[in-house]
């Protein structure tokens, strides 16, 4: 896909003044939270420590493993093992989600513009996928795999459109490029 198709589409779907709107809202309510945690924290949220934000190293591992899974629950012969296997992945990327939820809203929380309604679809996307993800392991672990199983496949089709979205910040806008709070991005 050629940049300026990215380009294209990141705007059909952000470019809308309720979009705007909404943003302002939660980026208050964001900045009012990270105003009663301790600076060394919201400092380690940021990635202040390596130099550059850590979202974009965290989310590696749900999305690693949330593909991990569906390709384990969906493979020709798979037994119980392999059942087992996927379930396993699946509960461990999605308990990492958690930090990787924070510290991208931590980041996304010093963002303007169409980088800002851009992250915001691209985190409320990736917050859909990561609750169907958690309602995914509670079928499983009632047993009922066939839900757990169509549960994650939804997700995991999300959390490749949030991706998408997650590129244009990066390529498109710069985010996270050698930046951290102490440099505004967007």
């Amino acid at each position: 896909m050629d940049s300026q198709l990215s380009d294209q589409i990141e705007v059909a779907v952000s470019d809308h003044d309720a979009l705007e709107a909404a943003a302002d809202t939660l980026q208050r309510l964001l900045k009012g939270a990270e105003g009663i945690l301790p600076s060394s924290v919201l400092d380690a949220l940021h990635g202040e420590f390596l130099g550059h934000p850590l979202h974009p190293i965290l989310v590696h591992l749900p999305l690693g493993g949330w593909m991990l899974a569906g390709l384990l629950d969906f493979m020709p012969g798979g037994d119980e093992r392999t059942a087992h296997a996927a379930d396993v992945v699946l509960t461990l990327s999605t308990l990492g989600a958690v930090p990787t939820i924070a510290t991208g809203w931590v980041d996304w929380s010093n963002t303007r513009g169409q980088a800002r309604r851009t992250g915001l679809i691209h985190g409320a996307v990736n917050e859909v996928a990561f609750l169907l993800n958690v309602g995914s392991v509670a079928a499983r672990r009632r047993g009922n795999r066939r839900l757990g199983k169509a549960l994650s496949g939804g997700a995991l089709g999300l959390a490749v459109a949030g991706g998408f979205l997650g590129g244009q910040l990066v390529y498109g806008h710069g985010l996270g490029v050698g930046q951290t709070l102490a440099k505004p991005q967007g």
